[in-house]
């Protein structure tokens, strides 16, 4: 087992805290010293409120859910004999309301793209299995109860 440790920092400054319209900007600090600008998304909260430049939390469940993904999808492509020269994803997530009546990203859906290079390539079989084997080991999909599709390109 593995702990894994973000911090989230906001500070108000000299913004008015009661009339709501302070802003929701602040920065995900990562043990790596990475600093990732952080909001609210400018659909839940309007701008200026939210920073527009900034990674919503619904943005970055989609976002780590399909780095696993494709950090599975490589290590047994790897394993499988094939080489991979790009990957990229353009992974998209809806938020609506679950069977609870939450609201909830209740799909998350992956389009990954793969460039192999070299003598072995998979045929359609092989690459739907090594997707499958991806997914099932993808720590983030074992996490969630979202439906997770993944429409590779």
């Amino acid at each position: 087992m593995s702990t894994h440790e973000a911090i989230i920092e906001w500070s108000r400054g000299d913004q008015d805290f009661a009339d709501n319209l302070y802003s929701r900007g602040h920065d995900w600090r990562f043990d790596g010293g990475t600093v990732v600008r952080g909001s609210s998304a400018p659909t839940s909260v309007p701008a200026p409120m939210s920073d527009l430049a900034a990674v919503d939390p619904e943005e970055a469940l989609v976002a780590a859910l399909s780095s696993c993904h494709m950090l599975f999808f490589l290590a047994f492509a790897r394993k499988d004999g094939f080489v991979i020269d790009s990957y990229r994803d353009a992974a998209t997530g809806l938020l609506g309301r679950d069977d609870r009546g939450k609201t909830s990203i209740t799909v998350i859906t992956l389009r990954p793209a793969a460039v192999f290079s070299g003598e072995a390539r998979p045929d359609s079989a092989a690459l739907e299995a090594l997707h499958h084997r991806a997914h099932a080991a993808c720590y983030i999909a074992n996490s969630i109860h979202a439906e997770v599709r993944i429409e590779p390109v």
